[in-house]
């Protein structure tokens, strides 16, 4: 079902109950990577990795992580990842959201960055939003928006 290239990891339990704050229903949560993180399915790589990496510098440090840890992401983010579907990463996620919709039904999708800082953090329900499919199919780029939980149903 995930197009070649994109992984799925299980997520806590912890992050189950949060997500059942916006879908009573979710039962299971997964992180979707490219790679070893997420960065591919929001943006398109800098082609120059030193400023591809000082933008990715610059959140980590206002997130307030110490050194060690953003070094620790900055290796994650440099580990070796599937070179792209013709048609980009939003487009590929956004195939798999529809698919999705059709065989399992109403889904939660949050965009978060940096899972360093995300394990203690629950989402901002307050933000949560429900998405028609056709929305995601015809916005691949902008359907999904950082710290914003989203349903999506057919």
């Amino acid at each position: 079902m995930l197009p070649p290239g994109l992984a799925a990891s299980a997520g806590t339990p912890a992050e189950v109950a949060w997500m059942r704050g916006v879908l009573p229903t979710a039962q299971t949560v997964a992180h979707l990577q490219v790679g070893a993180c997420a960065c591919d399915l929001v943006r398109p790589r800098d082609p120059n990795p030193r400023d591809d990496e000082r933008h990715l510098r610059e959140r980590y440090f206002r997130m307030g992580l110490d050194r060690d840890t953003i070094i620790a992401e900055l290796e994650r983010h440099r580990r070796r990842r599937s070179p792209p579907p013709p048609e980009g990463w939003p487009f590929a996620l956004a195939a798999f959201v529809a698919e999705h919709a059709r065989n399992a039904g109403p889904t939660v999708y949050e965009l978060r960055f940096g899972r360093a800082a995300d394990a203690a953090n629950p989402p901002d329900l307050t933000r949560a939003a429900a998405l028609p499919l056709d929305r995601v199919r015809s916005a691949p780029n902008q359907w999904l928006e950082e710290g914003r939980p989203i349903t999506v149903a057919r």
